[in-house]
């Protein structure tokens, strides 16, 4: 997937948005704009930073189907989140259905009232 692919796929998600909490580091968010919740990380255009599962077990599968493309996330990693390459083996259904299960992980996460 381009960059603009995958840009453009996760800003078409009810109610998600684009947020540079840290200069230079684009994510993108789902929720209230005080209470958004991070469910993608966009990198430099090269890679994806997902929540691939609510457990480092779970997310490490991605990591044995594709060990040079899918690594844990620094910092983040044992809570389940994966940075995907976008350019490499995954295949991109595969890197959209990463995206849709980190949105759908961390939207379930909020409030009721706060979900799109």
């Amino acid at each position: 997937m381009s960059p603009d692919d995958v840009h453009t796929y996760c800003a078409a998600k009810p109610g998600a948005w684009e947020d540079q909490p840290w200069e230079g580091d684009l994510v993108f968010k789902v929720g209230a704009a005080d209470r958004g919740k991070i469910f993608a990380f966009f990198g430099d255009g090269t890679w994806i930073g997902v929540k691939a599962a609510t457990t480092r077990e779970e997310a490490d599968e991605w990591l044995v189907r594709y060990p040079g493309d899918a690594e844990a996330s620094p910092y983040i990693g044992r809570s389940g989140w994966n940075r995907l390459h976008t350019a490499g083996a995954i295949p991109d259904d595969e890197l959209r259905e990463a995206i849709d299960t980190s949105y759908e992980l961390v939207r379930a996460g909020l409030p009721k009232k706060l979900r799109p």
